[in-house]
């Protein structure tokens, strides 16, 4: 393991260059100014997606897209302002947060169902990364919940908690500050609310909808809300329920959500990491948007880390969030959205076996990317 890295804060005025390539700058109220483009649906199909389809929500739209992972786009559905993560249930609707509220879409229809609001005032819906609304986003084992991760600019977030038959917000849970990431654990009994920008995780217990809070926070928490080394995305081990975060392509950190002890792991990236996902071999795939420092970084990667921490890293081209795997486990989709500049609008395809890697154009800005 690389020595301890020194905490990195940003400096508006110097560090602007590099704000470009990072999407965890937080500062209040500097919201990114980056305008949508304008929508461009595609006229839907009548038949239903097939299987292997890709579902991903347009931040720089207010659409999800489904996209064929040969020939790219095939339909879009609007669903509200600036959709973030997104999440699939059996019965083949999927879950959208965005900035206004949970969007439901059949993905067999291609359809908007409904749009549940937030029970909490979130302010107008905006765009850029720092918007009010639905950030991360999980569905209960038996799809009966949905839970939410809402950003409040300017305080702490809240886990919004939807019922998916009634179609109605229930409850609201206290979390960290920008929400990021939500997880279910696999027996549904836990919740967990990865807090970017206050270094944390909160853990609810799905039955009582208590909190509570763990930091994660492997390099400290020099430089508050101005620093680079913060906590993105989680994922959970399937062979023991621990919680998985990378940072910096340096340090995972393996989380015991449950007596709150963590141990800290070597990784080989060298790279600002965000997205995550477990591969149907246990594999954890890991998404590198590219450098803080272009002097002491690597560039944009895909980590594949096997169970045992050997890992692979897959160069991709330009900065990326989000990856989800084929059901068979041979390939990664890897969403270009990105939440500030440097995004492109598209999927990188990466054979997983060969590190091959293909760019398939989709979608306006795609961040949350699920199989159907």
């Amino acid at each position: 393991m690389r020595p301890r890295r020194p905490a990195r804060v940003l400096l508006l005025p110097v560090l602007a260059a590099a704000a470009l390539l990072s999407a965890c700058t937080p500062a209040d109220g500097a919201e990114d100014s980056t305008a949508p483009a304008p929508t461009r649906a595609v006229p839907a199909p009548a038949a239903p997606p097939a299987p292997g389809t890709l579902l991903v929500a347009d931040f720089g739209a207010d659409t999800v897209t489904f996209v064929d992972p040969v020939r790219g786009a095939t339909g879009s559905v609007r669903v509200g302002t600036a959709p973030y993560g997104l999440a699939l249930g059996a019965d083949g609707r999927a879950w959208v947060a965005t900035a206004e509220g949970v969007a439901v879409v059949d993905t067999r229809t291609r359809t908007r169902s409904a749009l549940v609001p937030y029970r909490t005032a979130t302010g107008r819906p905006d765009t850029g990364e720092y918007r009010g609304g639905g950030m991360g986003i999980a569905l209960s084992p038996d799809g009966s919940r949905a839970f939410v991760g809402v950003n409040v600019p300017g305080r702490n977030g809240v886990l919004e908690v939807v019922d998916t038959a009634r179609l109605e917000v229930t409850d609201t849970v206290p979390v960290g500050r920008r929400p990021f990431d939500v997880d279910v654990s696999a027996d549904g009994r836990e919740v967990y609310a990865t807090g970017h920008d206050s270094f944390d995780v909160t853990v609810v217990d799905a039955g009582s909808l208590r909190p509570r809070r763990i930091e994660v926070a492997p390099y400290g928490t020099e430089g508050g809300l101005g620093s680079w080394l913060k906590p993105h995305y989680a994922a959970v081990r399937p062979s023991d329920g621990r919680l998985l975060l990378p940072f910096e392509g340096e340090r995972l950190v393996v989380l015991d959500p449950r007596t709150g002890k963590s141990t800290v792991e070597p990784m080989t990236a060298d790279t600002h990491q965000h997205g995550v996902a477990v591969a149907p071999d246990g594999a954890l795939l890991v998404v590198g948007t590219g450098p803080i420092d272009p002097e002491e970084d690597a560039g944009a990667s895909l980590t594949v880390r096997a169970p045992d921490g050997r890992e692979r890293v897959v160069p991709l081209d330009g900065p990326h969030e989000s990856v989800a795997v084929s059901r068979d486990g041979r390939t990664a989709y890897v969403s270009g959205g990105f939440t500030r500049d440097g995004h492109w609008d598209g999927i990188t395809v990466v054979d997983l076996a060969s590190g091959a890697t293909r760019r398939l154009p989709a979608g306006e800005r795609p961040l949350g990317i699920a199989v159907l």
